[in-house]
């Protein structure tokens, strides 16, 4: 299929200016025209068990993808398919995973949770031996052997 850019390429060549200018002039038009849209974002719901099971339902009852049953529930297509393939999000347990994570995660975007003080060189060579089950290592002076 020929582009638009080889048929204005082969009417120059040609020689027909006269169609070359109404081709412009509807360029012209259509720039006039044509709007530019913002990006389509959802604000995802929060993921509840009764979601989730929504979920299942479309995914196991009609042919919609991921993506489709995403945007008619409003939510992420990463939480659609952590769903379906891992079956997250269905026991509507506090302390299951993924719902300690959203709340840290909503913790931190609070600016609730501390942040963490950085450590010293001094206290990280203690941490490190302490770790590795060794004490403080003691020194030998020269009168000691």
């Amino acid at each position: 299929m020929t582009t638009l850019k080889e048929f204005e390429e082969a009417l120059r060549e040609n020689g027909m200016l006269m169609a070359l200018a109404v081709l412009e002039r509807l360029r012209e038009r259509d720039r006039a025209t044509r709007t530019t849209k913002p990006a389509r974002r959802i604000a995802g719901k929060k993921m509840t068990p009764e979601l989730a099971r929504t979920i299942l339902e479309l995914h196991g009852s009609t042919e919609m993808t991921q993506q489709e049953i995403a945007f008619k529930l409003g939510v992420n297509q990463g939480r659609v398919n952590e769903v379906i393939k891992r079956g997250k999000w269905l026991s509507g347990d506090p302390h299951a995973p993924e719902a300690v994570a959203r709340d840290k995660a909503k913790a931190r975007m609070r600016g609730a949770e501390p942040k963490k003080k950085p450590r010293r060189a001094s206290e990280k060579a203690g941490a490190t031996a302490a770790r590795k089950g060794k004490g403080p290592q003691a020194q030998l002076a020269f009168g000691d052997l």
